[in-house]
This record gives C-alpha cells, structure tokens and sequence, in this order.
C-alpha cells in the first residue's frame, strides 16, 4: 500500500493533543521540520507540533498561508465537516466519547441489557444444541 497521506499545504488534520483536541486544521504552511501553521472552524491561526497533528486523507485546495475568510470558504466547499462525520475514526472518536460521558446509572442500564441479550443468546445456543444431539 503505498503512502498518501503527506503534510502539505492544504491537508486536513486532526489535532489529538492539547486545548484544541478533537478539532479539525487545515495546515496552511510549513514553519519548520517540527510545526505548522494551522487554522480552521473554531480555531485560532497558530504553529501547532506535527506530533500533535494527524494528517486525513482529505485536502482542500487553497494558497500558502491564506486567509481566514478563504479557508472558511473551502473548508465547507469541499464540505469537509460532512465528510469527516461519515469515516469510522470519527465514528470511533464519537463512540469514545459518548462512553466516556455515560453517568453510573448509564453504565448500570448497560450491564443489565447485556445480560439480558446474553441471557437469549445463550438460550438458544443450548436449544439448538439439545436438537443437534436429538438428532444423532
């Protein structure tokens, strides 16, 4: 498999460290071999490490270190908000979250419809097991 995902200017990232983790960036420019310039919806222009960046598969097309206003503008042409909603990492950052934010009397609602689905699996299991052995 050969590898596409390349910081450049325009590559949407994740940022998975620090105030703004969770959001979406656009990198904008290269500073150096360790930052880029970043900015995004609901986000501040900033020099954020690669290290707290992971890089998408999506790209938008803008200039090297344009303006706020033009990144706005194709960040939701190339509706990318949408797009990122519909991948499985968003999906599993969603999951995670919402797991996280469950109250104990979530997670004990949880449990007991676990049991209960365990419960009807099992009793199946053992009918159709007791008609496999009647049937031998």
């Amino acid at each position: 498999m050969v590898f596409k995902r390349f910081v450049e200017v325009g590559r949407v990232a994740l940022i998975n460290d620090g105030l703004n983790r969770g959001k979406l960036c656009v990198i904008l420019d290269v500073v150096d071999q360790r930052r880029a310039l970043v900015d995004g919806p609901g986000l501040k222009r900033q020099a954020i490490s690669f290290s707290k960046l992971s890089l998408t598969d999506f790209t938008v097309k803008i200039s090297r270190s344009a303006r706020e206003k033009q990144v706005k503008a194709a960040f939701e042409n190339a509706d990318i908000a949408t797009k990122w909603e519909q991948t499985s990492w968003a999906k599993r950052i969603a999951r995670k979250d919402k797991r996280t934010k469950l109250t104990d009397f979530d997670r004990f609602k949880l449990r007991v419809l676990r049991q209960q689905k365990s419960r009807i699996v099992r009793g199946q299991y053992y009918k159709i097991k007791k008609e496999a052995a009647a049937a031998k």
